[in-house]
């Protein structure tokens, strides 16, 4: 005889996952409605070009900035917890107003070092669509779910209409992340085999200002790299009106992001090994502003900073899984931890990258026809 089926529906044969998703609409409702809110006036303000525009910058200015906080302020922010927040807001406030100004002047109305006059962006949107609006507020979405999304693919391929453009982009990126991948792991392998003990016991008192030093050298860096992501809304030259809206806008949302201490994504940093240690934070931060410098010198075409920063990561915490000593359960563990770790955040951007490239097919009809054509 079959046994009845049983249609109720109880918690224990509900997957974790669909209880999860509950509970983050029950806890992030202001959020969603945000979320709503924003998708409808994004509906609305497309076919306004001039205001499209602005409101178009600004969510990119936070949405960008709030998921890219994890790369260059993040270790800053959390080696520092204990400092004011304004404190910590004023130096890097006044690093960004710096960085952008220099680029201003020199390259003549152009706020992001030339990034965006490779072929495929140089040209300033004449107009918008609604998924080119929609694109940072995706954006904003993934950073709450705490995902290391590469602003880059996700912003830029929406407005790049040759498909070469968006191939060169991955491509640089790429070999970033291997390139920042293979050498944490050389950097980090030396320091856990021959110079952990120095590392060891409270920090030196001058560790604070090598790490405020790297970190702002960082910051300026990462400005000249991914500027861009934030400007591609906007004409590829601001007058003096338009550059002040600019820099304004950023240097008071920067002061949000460091009030509520880089937010829901801050835990990518902090879960990391010892990244609270200031010296830990200082030569992060420097071998990760030694690679984007490299690349920034290396050609003008935009790179993913992210992809960058998680094989930094990555690479760091299989080298200091490596440089274990001990009985090898307690080593294979690290082993596992490191991969998981690297794992996750690899797969995590991965979506950010085939969510940005779906985006792209579906909105620049040159994309579309060149690979159209690639496959004949």
């Amino acid at each position: 005889m079959k046994k009845p089926i049983d249609q109720n529906i109880n918690q224990e044969k509900l997957s974790k996952k669909t209880y999860s998703l509950f509970d983050f609409t029950k806890s992030e409702r202001p959020f969603l409605i945000t979320v709503c809110i924003l998708i409808s006036i994004a509906g609305l303000i497309t076919p306004y070009t001039y205001a499209a525009m602005w409101f178009g910058f600004a969510l990119a200015a936070y949405s960008a900035i709030a998921n890219d906080s994890i790369q260059t302020i993040g270790t800053f922010i959390a080696s520092n917890n204990k400092k004011p927040w304004y404190v910590l807001w004023l130096f890097m406030g006044l690093i960004w107003l710096g960085t952008i100004s220099y680029s201003w002047f020199y390259y003549a109305g152009d706020v992001t070092y030339q990034r965006l006059s490779v072929p495929g962006l140089e040209k300033a949107p004449e107009s918008f669509v609604f998924l080119q609006l929609a694109a940072p507020i995706v954006l904003l979405v993934m950073t709450r779910l705490r995902m290391p999304v590469s602003t880059t693919f996700l912003l830029l391929n929406v407005f790049t209409y040759k498909a070469g453009t968006i191939v060169d982009v991955m491509l640089k990126s790429f070999v970033g992340y291997i390139l920042a991948f293979g050498l944490a792991m050389v950097v980090w392998f030396l320091l856990e085999r021959f110079v952990k003990n120095y590392l060891k016991g409270q920090a030196a008192s001058y560790w604070i200002y090598l790490q405020w030093i790297t970190s702002g050298v960082l910051w300026s860096v990462w400005i000249m790299q991914d500027a861009a992501n934030i400007a591609v809304f906007l004409p590829r030259q601001l007058d003096v009106v338009e550059f002040m809206v600019y820099a304004g806008f950023v240097f008071i949302g920067l002061g949000f992001l460091f009030y509520m201490k880089g937010d829901k994504i801050q835990v990518i940093v902090d879960e990391k090994s010892n990244v609270t240690d200031v010296r830990a934070a200082t030569i992060v931060d420097l071998v990760y502003a030694v690679i984007l410098f490299y690349f920034k010198m290396y050609n003008n075409v935009p790179m993913s900073t992210t992809w960058v920063f998680i094989g930094l990561l990555a690479g760091r915490e299989l080298a200091i899984a490596l440089g274990k000593h001990g009985k090898a359960k307690k080593r294979n563990a690290w082993l596992v931890r490191a991969f998981r770790l690297g794992r996750k955040d690899f797969f995590k951007a991965l979506i950010g990258l085939v969510i940005s490239l779906i985006l792209a097919i579906i909105i620049n009809k040159g994309v579309r026809d060149e690979i159209i054509a690639f496959f004949q």
